[in-house]
């Protein structure tokens, strides 16, 4: 394909980004000297507190005699251990996902009657407009599914009636929908992407009703439809991993603050999906893939720890892979010990390796584990402990569940949405006088404290 000229890259252009790199660059000792925080860490990689919430917490550590204490990390939903979650889901077929978006939504767990009504909702929200997929995601088709998922958010605002009414039954009804379509915007953009890209078959199944939110990935994904119980079973599994962790990582963080003008909820979650689909964020699972796919190249015996604790040697030395002197899918900004979400994924890790045929992999992913840290203990002088992150694993499991790379990020999208709706409700609830213009102009009829406007 042609390149655009005005995708060109200038000489003109080339001078003027020097002059804007002339004169942007601040002084690193200010950022010391005003105690200010570059993203949401401080230098020690400690979190910065920007906010309170009751969704979800993060554990790492424990305090003993005054002293911080690292300690195996927990996350919890709502109070709920996301391990004793996991656990409690049948073995089987279960709508895990589902549970869990409900849990984080409304603050409780689900009786059968709630969870039914719950699904019954997202079945019946889980369809696109009319022409939808035609007119928006077949058109100008991207090679980046983030940004056609983006854009396909931003358009279905065209297509609610009451896109700027930020009640909360009006928000809620909307993040349920969202929750709902996202697997259908993700896999239909991809398929139109490989189709007018790559000249592949193109193909757009329907979801069906009783199946669960993963069950219709693969579904919808899958030229045959077909899916085996435990391809399902962990890939609801990574959904519950994935839908929620704490209100300081970046895109949950950007929810929160883009909520907090009284915007609309499809600008809200766009601005999420932007920041989500940074290779420092969402992107992460990716490198580690790519990563392992050059370690298999460069090491002829996945068995021989000597040469895999070269090969991370060289990753430290920036000599080998892409030079950045990373081991990606390893530490964490939060977590020192483990990450709870990874000791999950190991587990099921080992299941789907053996269905597949794929436990030589799967060993050498446990070596490099158990051997990364070791390497960077030696070759780092690190400020707390280092552990596999659930990146490590999450892109292991997609490739087994034969998941395109362009649907990684996505994928945790289609999760991590039930959190941002979880976070967007919270922010509006508890932001005092909340902006309401498009549900006064609907229901004049209706007034209550914190119907005035805000500047």
């Amino acid at each position: 394909m042609a390149r655009s000229v005005y995708s060109e890259i200038t000489p003109e252009m080339e001078a003027l980004a020097d002059l804007c790199v002339k004169n942007g660059k601040i002084d690193p000792e200010l950022y010391a000297k005003y105690d200010v925080k570059r993203g949401l860490r401080d230098i020690n990689g400690n979190g910065v507190l920007t906010g309170l919430t009751d969704i979800s917490e993060i554990r790492s550590s424990r305090m003993e005699n005054g002293v911080k204490i690292p300690c195996e990390g927990q996350l919890f939903y709502r109070g709920y251990s996301i391990e004793d979650l996991v656990h409690s889901m049948p073995s089987d077929h279960s709508f895990g996902f589902e549970v869990t978006a409900y849990l984080l939504l409304f603050g409780e767990l689900p009786n059968k009657e709630q969870l039914d009504g719950f699904i019954k909702q997202l079945s019946f929200y889980r369809t696109l407009p009319t022409n939808f997929v035609r007119d928006i995601i077949m058109k100008a088709p991207s090679g980046d599914m983030m940004n056609t998922l983006a854009r396909s958010v931003l358009t279905m605002y065209s297509y609610d009636d009451a896109p700027d009414d930020i009640s909360i039954p009006n928000v809620l009804r909307q993040c349920i929908q969202l929750i709902a379509i996202f697997p259908l915007l993700s896999v239909y953009g991809y398929q139109a992407y490989r189709h007018y890209h790559d000249g592949k078959s193109l193909y757009i199944h329907q979801p069906k009703p009783e199946l669960t939110t993963a069950e219709n990935i693969l579904r919808i994904l899958r030229s045959d439809k077909q899916f085996t119980p435990l391809e399902a079973k962990v890939l609801d599994i990574a959904l519950m991993l994935h839908a929620e962790h704490g209100g300081g990582n970046n895109s949950t963080f950007t929810t929160h603050v883009v909520s907090s003008s009284g915007t609309d909820t499809y600008s809200a979650i766009a601005a999420a999906l932007g920041s989500l689909k940074g290779p420092k964020h969402g992107g992460a699972n990716i490198k580690v893939v790519r990563m392992f796919r050059d370690m298999k190249e460069q090491v002829k015996d996945w068995t021989n720890e000597n040469e895999i604790c070269d090969y991370l040697t060289r990753l430290l030395d920036k000599k080998a892979f892409d030079n950045a002197g990373l081991i990606y899918g390893m530490g964490h900004a939060v977590y020192s010990v483990s990450d709870p979400r990874a000791r999950i994924m190991e587990r099921f890790a080992e299941g789907l390796s053996k269905e597949k045929g794929r436990e030589d992999e799967y060993g050498l992913y446990m070596r490099v584990a158990r051997l990364a840290p070791q390497v960077i203990a030696e070759k780092r002088r690190i400020y707390k402990g280092v552990s596999a992150n659930v990146d490590f694993y999450s892109g292991f499991i997609y490739s087994m569940l034969d998941l395109p790379m362009e649907l990684y990020t996505p994928i945790f999208a289609c999760a991590r949405i039930a959190g941002w709706s979880a976070h967007r409700i919270e922010e509006l609830i508890n932001a005092g006088k909340i902006i309401r213009p498009a549900y006064k102009a609907i229901h004049p009829e209706r007034t209550f404290p914190g119907m005035e406007s805000e500047t």
